[in-house]
This record gives structure tokens, sequence and C-alpha cells, in this order.
């Protein structure tokens, strides 16, 4: 472990949370776009299908920006964890990278394709969206897990797993709970997307209800789950401090109730608002039961933070950029905030 001051440790502080809040915000933003895609998968309408790529044309790319920014503030403030977890994940991580990519070239590409390899381009969307969800959440349930590394006096610890022990009953669950998470996440976003008089809003309308009680069902086994498996998650929520984690669980149940609410009222922007509350809150409740390890068990943010010279230089070089992103991001969604019909369908013949 290096030895940081007290301003350095700040900022170690400042970055682990940044780091946190970077992946909640690409959980929200994409979420929605990964969740649509989706939901696109059960969308027989061509011209539909062509639509909801079209809701999302204008922002999906900032939206993904996130992701950079979280694998940047990873890569410069903690390195040891750059190398060892993506090591550790390299398969799921390889499976997510090649949805982005392919879900990248279907919403680039569609309006330039003849009508036989549209309907190619509307299927990989849509399956490689539910690679990025389920292989993301994979991901994070085997990061939950940490992992085994080396233990050598004097040298950096490197992972020392197979390339598929990432594979448990949990890291798969998460997978699955993850998918369905966004799923409804797509359909909020589909509903706040369409015109009100849309088939495909109405449907989405239809899925609400389903979806939402599947998610309910998904975050309390997967909090079950992880009180029961991992020591560090069960002795934070119900130690002395309880009533902190009584809380915020108060503070989520309100957010989602707010969220059907919303929803059963026609309120869609609402109903996204609160989804994300929702979401954001939980994640934040996460990060602190997690704090300060940044990899339970394996690393924690001191141990795994850059030497002392590289955190500071780090954070004199890239400390404006996320107010820039936030800034970019709320101008992108306020041009693009018009509702759609399936007339707006890329390449509508």
């Amino acid at each position: 472990m290096h030895t940081f001051s007290a301003s350095q440790q700040v900022l170690i502080f400042a970055w682990w949370f940044a780091l946190g809040l970077s992946v909640l915000i690409y959980i929200a933003l994409d979420g929605a776009d990964l969740g649509a895609g989706i939901f696109s998968l059960f969308v027989r309408d061509h011209d539909e299908r062509g639509a909801i790529m079209t809701a999302m044309a204008g922002t999906w790319d900032a939206n993904e920006t996130w992701l950079i920014v979280a694998g940047g503030i990873l890569f410069g403030t903690f390195p040891y964890v750059y190398g060892s977890a993506f090591n550790y994940l390299m398969v799921p991580l390889a499976f997510v990278l090649w949805g982005i990519m392919a879900r990248a070239v279907a919403l680039e590409f569609r309006h330039l394709a003849s009508p036989f390899w549209q309907r190619f381009s509307d299927g990989v969307f849509g399956v490689a969206s539910l690679t990025v969800t389920f292989f993301g959440g994979m991901s994070v349930g085997a990061v939950l897990h940490g992992y085994p590394m080396t233990d050598e006096a004097g040298r950096v610890p490197t992972y020392v797993g197979g390339a598929f022990a990432f594979i448990t009953p949990f890291s798969i669950w998460v997978g699955i709970a993850s998918t369905i998470a966004m799923t409804l996440a797509g359909v909020l976003f589909v509903r706040a997307r369409f015109e009100k008089d849309e088939p495909i809003r109405q449907d989405a309308a239809k899925w609400t209800a389903t979806i939402f009680y599947l998610a309910i069902a998904a975050v309390a086994v997967t909090t079950a789950w992880s009180a029961l498996i991992f020591p560090w998650a069960a002795n934070r929520w119900f130690g002395s401090e309880v009533w902190i984690w009584g809380i915020l669980f108060i503070v989520s149940l309100f957010a989602i109730i707010q969220m059907r609410r919303a929803t059963n009222q026609d309120r869609d922007l609402a109903a996204v608002l609160w989804f994300n509350s929702a979401a954001v809150i939980m994640g934040l409740g996460m990060l602190a039961t997690m704090f300060p390890y940044l990899i339970p068990g394996t690393w924690t943010i001191w141990d795994a933070a850059s030497p002392e010279v590289s955190i500071t230089t780090f954070t004199m070089t890239m400390g404006g950029f996320i107010p820039v992103m936030i800034l970019y991001n709320a101008y992108q969604i306020w041009v693009f905030r018009a509702r759609v019909s399936k007339l707006a369908a890329h390449a509508h013949h």
C-alpha cells in the first residue's frame, strides 16, 4: 500500500465515488437503450423496430461514453484493479464489447441497407442489446465474489484464476436480473419516447406491469442471496448501523412506488425519473456496502490507487471532464426530447 497524504486520500475517495457515479449514470442512460433493444426482439412491425432506433439515435453514443469515462477513471486512478479485473473478466467483457460494437453498427447503418439487411440489423441490434446486458450483469456478479491474486513480496499482485472462474450461480443470476431490470427501463423509455396513440407504446404499456413485478422479485432475490453468501454485505446490512440501511430501503421503496404510480397515471417522464432514482439509490447503497473495497475481499480503494504523483496528476488533467460530460448529455437529451412515431423509422419506405 502506498503512503498517501490526507489531501491525496480525499482525491482517491473522490475518484472512487466518480467511478461509481459514472457506472450508475451509464446504467441509467444506456440501460434504457439496451432495454429498448431487448424489447425490440418482440416487436414484429419493421418500421416500429426502426423507430426504436430513431428514438435513441441522437443520444446513444453520449450515453455509452460514460462507460469509457468509467474505464478511464479505473485505468488512471486504480490501475491494479484495471489490470487484474480485466484479466478475470476477459471472457464476459469480450462479449460486452462485441455487443456494443454490433449495436453501433446496426444503429448507424440500418438506413443504408436493403429491406433484408435492415431486418438482419434489427435482429443484431436486439441480440447485441441482450448480450451487453446479460454479460455486463454477469460481470458485476462475478466482481462481488472477488478473485484470487498472487501474494509475492515486492511484486504487483496479479490474477491467478482461470478464464471461466467468473461463472457462478450468483453471477449467472445477476446477469438474468440485469436483463429483467433493463427491459423494464426499455419499456419505460419506449413509453416516454413514442406518441401516445402509437400501437408500440400501447404494447410497451402492457409489458410494464409484468416486467415491473419481475424486476421487484429480481431485486429481492439478489439482495437476499447477497446477504447469504457475502459476509461483508450481511455484516454491514444487519450490524450496528442497520437503521441506516432500513432508511435506504424505505427511500428506495418510495421511489419504486412512485414509479409505479406514474406509469399507472401515464406520466411517462416521471416514471423514467423515478425508476432511475430507485436504481441510483440502490447502486449507491451497494457502493457504501462495499466501501472501502473496490473489489470485495481483494482490493480496497487505498491498496488499488495510483502512486502519489499519478493520482494528483490525473486529477489535474481530468478533474473537469465529468461536468462537461454531464452538460453534454443534458444538452443532447433536451435537443432530442420530442416524441416519435413509427413514421420516423430509419429508412422508412
